[in-house]
């Protein structure tokens, strides 16, 4: 049986277990929460659908079994991805660090895993922020006076209905910075907080408590849009958009519904292996990276509002 050339270091990986960004600016974890790791790459779960709302037959005779449960779903198959990155280190750096009793090798695993944030990022941003992860008739495109940074426009309103358009009214609003810094100085916005202001502006604990959810999720996270060796161009990772969501933390693979969620395959990884073609002295390049699949499974359990802010 063969082995794997690259050398999995249980120290460096420890550190990519670990790693976390801030909370403030990365929301990938908490849009698309990790359910329990599968044991094989390639596993089923179930997408689940309108016809998850069938009322059963729960009576029973006097003597007669109960009917049994069968899962309104379809069982689909998928596999996860592997996502990782390289870092050449030179030797020179290595005995560089070295003397200066730094871990220089952790140091590499710790900006390759930011940088895998950062890549997931995109990919649950756009996950959310496309329409066709949701049924066709839980999206709508704001233009013109309907677009929250008019102050002749209703949040408050439109935020409400639209709760209500899916099948489980969601409990998790996801926002770009910009859209909430105009959301929470709306006048509609302020003054159903504070009745008869002219001014000001709302908490985020305020918003959950008069929209009625459990969580508001602020995406304020950057990325170069450009490609390598271009001039840089940051833009915002989370558009000018509202997703609106049904969340359950503790669904997974085979039961409970939840519009999205993450399947992992073990932990992180990260290690390093001698490279002689790194410089004149050579080097070592270290490695980091997870194995996991996004899915959406209950597009009906969501609602986009797309450009709420012109």
């Amino acid at each position: 049986m063969g082995t794997a050339p690259f050398v999995v270091s249980p120290e460096l990986t420890a550190i990519a277990i670990a790693f976390r960004n801030p909370e403030t600016s990365y929301i990938a974890d908490q849009v698309m929460p990790r359910v329990q790791p599968v044991g094989t790459k390639t596993f089923k779960y179930q997408r689940y659908g309108l016809e998850s709302f069938n009322r059963p037959d729960t009576r029973v005779g006097r003597k007669g079994r109960p009917n049994e449960v069968t899962w309104a779903s379809e069982e689909l198959e998928a596999s996860v991805e592997d996502w990782g990155l390289e870092d050449p280190l030179p030797q020179d750096d290595l005995d560089q660090a070295a003397k200066m009793n730094q871990d220089i090798r952790g140091q590499s695993v710790e900006y390759i895993m930011g940088l895998i944030r950062l890549d997931r990022e995109c990919r649950v941003a756009a996950k959310v922020q496309d329409a066709a992860n949701y049924a066709a008739e839980n999206t709508l495109t704001l233009s013109g006076t309907s677009q929250f940074s008019d102050p002749t426009s209703d949040p408050v309103a439109r935020i409400n209905e639209s709760l209500e358009a899916p099948l489980l009214r969601p409990n998790t609003l996801i926002m770009s910075q910009p859209v909430w810094t105009r959301v929470r100085v709306h006048p509609k916005v302020v003054q159903a907080i504070y009745p008869g202001a002219q001014g000001g502006m709302v908490t985020r604990e305020q918003f959950m408590g008069l929209m009625e959810i459990d969580r508001l999720l602020i995406g304020n996270a950057r990325v170069n849009a450009n490609r390598k060796g271009q001039a840089p161009q940051l833009v915002r990772t989370w558009g000018p958009h509202v997703a609106m969501l049904y969340l359950d933390p503790a669904a997974s693979t085979r039961q409970g519904v939840t519009w999205g969620m993450t399947v992992p395959y073990g932990k992180p990884v990260a290690g390093a292996i001698a490279d002689p073609n790194i410089g004149l002295r050579g080097g070592v390049r270290v490695r980091a990276g997870e194995s996991l699949k996004e899915l959406v499974t209950a597009p009906e359990a969501g609602f986009l509002l797309r450009n709420v802010i012109a």
